[in-house]
C-alpha cells in the first residue's frame, strides 16, 4: 500500500534540477570525460577555482585555496594518463576540512591558535586521493576545533547554507558541505565525531558517509576525540561515496585503529535489487520528536523500501540514555587532552566558547571516562543483538531542517530542546558505537530546505548502506537538487 502524497514540496520553483548550469558531473562521468579527452584536468581545476572565488565572500566555504598546488597536480595527472596509468579519480577536484594535513599549508582546525601549524607531508587520506588522480583545491572552513555543529567561526567567518544564507550550514564540516552544494567540487572530506559529516550533509542536501570506526585512516588529521573520530567523503550520490571509499579504505600502520580487513569493491556491492533486505526502525528515541515535514519525508522513504521488497520492522536500541552520557564523558576529556598544550600557550587565540569546552574536559573524573568506555563495550554487544535481526536501521538524520544563526533551542513536537541535543541526538550514538552510517537527501521542506535520511549498517558492512542509499537515489532525484545559489 502506498502512502498519500507527502505534504512537503515535491518540486521547488527556486531550486534547480540536475541540468543546472555549472553543476558538477558525477565522479564517474567526470573521470570518463578526462579519459576520453573531452576535458583536461587543468580545465576542471580552473572551473572549480573560479566557482570557489565567486562564492567565497558570501558563503565562506574555504579557509585557504591552493591554486598553485592544484595546477601542478593537474599537470601531473595529465602526464600520468599519457603514460597509460589507471587513475580511478583522474582529474577529480576535491577539498578537505582544515583538519587534514596538506604538505606546505597550515592545518588550522579553524582556529587562529594554529595559524602557524604548517604540515610537512600530506595526511594518509589526502595522499591516497592524490595517488588516485584527484586534485586538491585547498582547505575548507569549519567550526573551530571541530567542536560545534553550526559552522559559525570567529576567525574565518561563518559558513552559510547555500539553500538560505540566513541559515546554518551545519557542522563541524560546514565548508565541506557548502563546497559540494555550490558545485565548487564534487568531493570533499569531512570528519564526524558526533554527526559532523552527516548533519551538514542533511542540512545542505548532500550524501555524507561516516564509515565504520577503523575503516579509514585518520593519520595526519587533527583529532577531537580519537576513539570516536571518523573521516569520510561528502558527495552528491551514494555511487560517488562508494567510489571514493574504495580509494580511502584500508589499514594504515600510522593509525592503530585501522582494520586489516580486506577492502571490498563497494561499487560492485551496489546491486539495485534490495528485495529481502531487513530494515529496522528504532522508533523510540529516533522518531519521538520530529517536525511534521521530516517525519513525512522519512515515512515516504520507508514505504519505498517496503514496496521494493524489503522487510521493515520496529526495533529498539537499548541504553540510549547511557549512550549520551558516555559520549559526553569521552569527548570532553579526549578533546581537552589533545588541546591542553595549545590552551596553555595560546588561550587568547581561541574563541571564548571553544576555550570553555576545551577547559571543561580537564574536570571530568577519570572514573567517569573509564565507566564510559565500559558502557561503549556493553552498547556494542547489545546492539549487535539487534543487528542480528536486521541488516540496517533507517532514521531521520536530523529532526528538523537548518535553523537560523543564533538560535539556541529547537521547537519540536515533543517540546523545546537545546539545539545541540536536537541536531546530534540522532547521529552521535553511532560515533560511540562505531557503526557505519550514511545521510542522503530525502525531501525539501515548504521553505525550500533539504531533509536528510540516515541509514546505519553493521560494522564494516558499508556495502549494505551504500546499496540501499543507491537504490533510493535511483528511485528519486532529491540528491540531484541544487540550491538557488548554485545556478
Amino acid at each position: 500500500m502506498s502512502l498519500p502524497a507527502p505534504a512537503f514540496r515535491q518540486t521547488s520553483p527556486t531550486g534547480t534540477s540536475q541540468a543546472a548550469t555549472g553543476e558538477q558531473q558525477p565522479i564517474a562521468r567526470m573521470v570518463q570525460q578526462i579519459q576520453q579527452h573531452e576535458v583536461t584536468p587543468l580545465q576542471l581545476v580552473e572551473q572549480s577555482l573560479a566557482r570557489a572565488g565567486k562564492y567565497q565572500d558570501q558563503f565562506r566555504a574555504f579557509i585557504k585555496l591552493t591554486p598553485d598546488l592544484a595546477r601542478k597536480q593537474a599537470e601531473e595527472v595529465s602526464r600520468l594518463l599519457a603514460q597509460g596509468r589507471n587513475l580511478p579519480l583522474a582529474g577529480v577536484p576535491f577539498a578537505v576540512k582544515d583538519l587534514y594535513d596538506v604538505a606546505g599549508t597550515a592545518t588550522t582546525a579553524g582556529s587562529r591558535a594554529l595559524a602557524d601549524n604548517r604540515a610537512t607531508e600530506d595526511c594518509t587520506a589526502v595522499r591516497k586521493l592524490v595517488r588516485a588522480g584527484a586534485i586538491c583545491l585547498g582547505k575548507l572552513n569549519m567550526h573551530e576545533c571541530a567542536y560545534g555543529f553550526t559552522g559559525e567561526n570567529e576567525a574565518f567567518g561563518n559558513c552559510r547554507n547555500p539553500w538560505n544564507p540566513e541559515r546554518i550550514a551545519g557542522g563541524s564540516s560546514s565548508g565541506s558541505a557548502v563546497a559540494v552544494a555550490l558545485d565548487i567540487c564534487p568531493l570533499t572530506l569531512g570528519s564526524d565525531t558526533g554527526g559532523s559529516i552527516r548533519q551538514p550533509s542533511a542540512l545542505c542536501g548532500l550524501t555524507g558517509l561516516k564509515p565504520t570506526y577503523g575503516r579509514v585512516s585518520r593519520s595526519g588529521v587533527i583529532p577531537l576525540s580519537w576513539t570516536m573520530d571518523h573521516v569520510g567523503p561528502m558527495v552528491r550520490s551514494a555511487a560517488d561515496a562508494a567510489r571514493v571509499l574504495h580509494v580511502l579504505a584500508g589499514h594504515d600502520p600510522r593509525d592503530e585503529a585501522t582494520t586489516r580487513r580486506a577492502v571490498p569493491d563497494y561499487l560492485a556491492q551496489m546491486d539495485p535489487a534490495v528485495r529481502g533486505r531487513r530494515i529496522g526502525l528504532p522508533r523510540k528515541w529516533f522518531f519521538d520528536s520530529l517536525t511534521p515535514e521530516v517525519a513525512q519525508a522519512v515515512e515516504v522513504a520507508i514505504e519505498l523500501f517496503r514496496e521494493a521488497g524489503c522487510t521493515v520492522e520496529d526495533v529498539e536500541l537499548p541504553l540510549m540514555d547511557e549512550v549520551l552520557g558516555a559520549h559526553r564523558a569521552i569527548i570532553f576529556p579526549e578533546a581537552s587532552s589533545y588541546y591542553q598544550p595549545l590552551v596553555r600557550k595560546k588561550a587568547d587565540s581561541i574563541s571564548p566558547g571553544i576555550l570553555s569546552l576545551l577547559q571543561a574536559g580537564s574536570f571530568f573524573p577519570a572514573t567517569d571516562y573509564l565507566k564510559a568506555l565500559r558502557v561503549r563495550r556493553v552498547v556494542r554487544a547489545k546492539w549487535a543483538e539487534v543487528f542480528r535481526k536486521v541488516d540496517c536501521l533507517i532514521t531521520p538524520t536530523t529532526p528538523m531542517t537548518a535553523t537560523a544563526f543564533g538560535q539556541e533551542t529547537a521547537a519540536l513536537p515533543g517540546g523545546d530542546k537545546p539545539l545541540v541535543r536536537a541536531y546530534l541526538d540522532l547521529t552521535l550514538p553511532f560515533n560511540l558505537s562505531g557503526h557505519p552510517a550514511i545521510s542522503v537527501p530525502c525531501g525539501i521542506s515548504a521553505d525550500n530546505l533539504p531533509i536528510g535520511l540516515q541509514i546505519v549498517g553493521r560494522p564494516f558492512e558499508e556495502g549494505t548502506i551504500l546499496q540501499l542509499a543507491g537504490h533510493w537515489q535511483q528511485q528519486t532525484d532529491w540528491h540531484q537538487r541544487r540550491p538557488p545559489a548554485a545556478g
